[in-house]
């Protein structure tokens, strides 16, 4: 709010009787007052087709959007913008990316209207130390974002800003950058890793599409792997997934789908549980499992 606006709004309360609270005050002049800790969650996105399909992981998808307080906002982190350089979206209306080919219309048809937040860009600029943060005007929700959050807040009454993956950094340096993210979630702010732990679109097995939970045996070697690090809480050998073997380099040929998990594991804290959901594999070489952290 305008300092303009925000004068003439205390202009007009009454001095007594029905005033409002200063804690109300607060809320109007700063949205992401503190709260009680939001969870974080790590979505398998899979297929841009899943934004317009009824199937087990949509309804994975809205079932952990119920399980949760409705947020200030959402920070996401797809795996579709890589930056050299860190960029948050920080327009007031961010357009709907659709940024694949090859689908039907209806596909491209979709528009996801969710507001921006500049606050929120800003806010996130300030926050992180490990890097200067760059005030992005021109990308808006691509489907690593749109396609999942949709399922979760259909309305689209959510305000939602996307924070690019820099390429040119470490997996160790994500892991760290993603700590100094964890103020946030004490102000209502849902952070989401939209990515796919298993993801090598190189060795899809097509004929298997319509196969349920069909995984090759290193696809499912390196998800078990995976989430018995993340059961027990041993990050470091996910952080350094290049040094486990054959299976992880098959599993993950470009680290863009996999570092948002990383963003999620970073931001547990001690003693908060950790679920999975959406475990399942498709298509051979591409698992859909998904986190919830707290």
């Amino acid at each position: 709010m305008k300092r303009k606006t925000f004068l003439q709004t205390i202009s007009i309360l009454p001095l007594t009787g029905i005033a409002m609270k200063l804690s109300d005050l607060s809320k109007i002049t700063d949205p992401f007052n503190k709260t009680e800790k939001m969870p974080v969650l790590f979505l398998g996105h899979g297929s841009p087709m899943n934004a317009i399909t009824e199937n087990e992981f949509t309804r994975g998808w809205r079932d952990a959007g119920k399980s949760i307080q409705k947020p200030n906002a959402i920070l996401c982190i797809s795996a579709h913008w890589e930056t050299r350089g860190t960029f948050v979206t920080a327009m007031e209306k961010p357009k709907t990316i659709h940024d694949f080919g090859g689908f039907p219309q209806e596909l491209f048809d979709v528009e996801y209207p969710a507001p921006g937040s500049p606050t929120l860009a800003k806010e996130t600029k300030d926050t992180i130390t490990k890097t200067l943060v760059g005030l992005d005007d021109t990308w808006g929700l691509d489907h690593g974002a749109w396609s999942v959050i949709k399922h979760l807040y259909p309305n689209a009454d959510v305000p939602v800003i996307q924070m690019s993956i820099d390429y040119g950094q470490t997996p160790q340096y994500h892991y760290e950058l993603s700590k100094q993210l964890a103020s946030l979630r004490r102000k209502g702010v849902l952070i989401i890793g939209s990515g796919n732990m298993v993801h090598n679109l190189g060795l899809v097995a097509w004929d298997k599409m319509n196969t349920s939970d069909y995984a090759y045996d290193w696809a499912a070697e390196a998800s078990t792997k995976m989430k018995t690090f993340i059961t027990e809480g041993d990050y470091q050998p996910l952080i350094n997934y290049k040094s486990q073997g054959k299976p992880f380099q098959l599993a993950i040929p470009t680290p863009e789908h996999y570092l948002p998990l990383l963003y999620a594991l970073a931001l547990k804290e001690e003693n908060e549980s950790v679920s999975l959901f959406n475990d399942k594999a498709v298509a051979g070489s591409l698992t859909m499992t998904s986190v919830k952290i707290g």
